[in-house]
């Protein structure tokens, strides 16, 4: 039976997902809550690590700052593409901070989307977007 891993959103334990049943059902076999609940985990630079190395989906994380407007002002958007996404092709996060996994994610401007796969950046992209700008954005690092 195929299968992929996907991290938990809630408590960070990595889940075995059978591709054969609907991911929209998927609940998390340690902690018992959703593994896709249609908005971005809170990462921390460990939970952050956990998906990173974890999650066999590819990882769409928003590195942001408190004091930054732009990115107030675009986490809604954020916030919505990841209910759009979800259960999908992709995990989201976003994380308050400038490393993990050990790598120096160096951004200078927040707020900074970066998207992973297999624990690789493969894009980048700094300043706030729109919705439709994110989604299109995205899109094409999916598949």
């Amino acid at each position: 039976m195929a299968a992929i891993h996907v991290v938990c959103p809630s408590c960070h334990r990595t889940n075995r997902l059978p591709t054969d049943r609907p991911a929209s059902a998927a609940r998390c076999g340690s902690c018992r809550e959703p593994l896709f609940s249609g908005h971005p985990a809170e990462l921390t630079g460990e939970s952050f690590d956990r998906h990173l190395a974890g999650d066999d989906l590819p990882l769409v994380v928003d590195f942001w700052a408190p004091w930054c407007g732009p990115c107030r002002m675009m986490a809604p958007a954020f916030a919505e593409g990841a209910g759009r996404l979800e259960p999908g092709p992709a995990g989201q996060g976003r994380h308050p901070g400038r490393t993990g996994a050990g790598l120096a994610l160096r951004h200078p401007q927040h707020p900074t989307l970066v998207v992973f796969k297999g624990g690789k950046e493969v894009a980048r992209q700094s300043g706030a977007v729109d919705l439709e700008s994110l989604l299109a954005w995205v899109g094409p690092h999916l598949g």
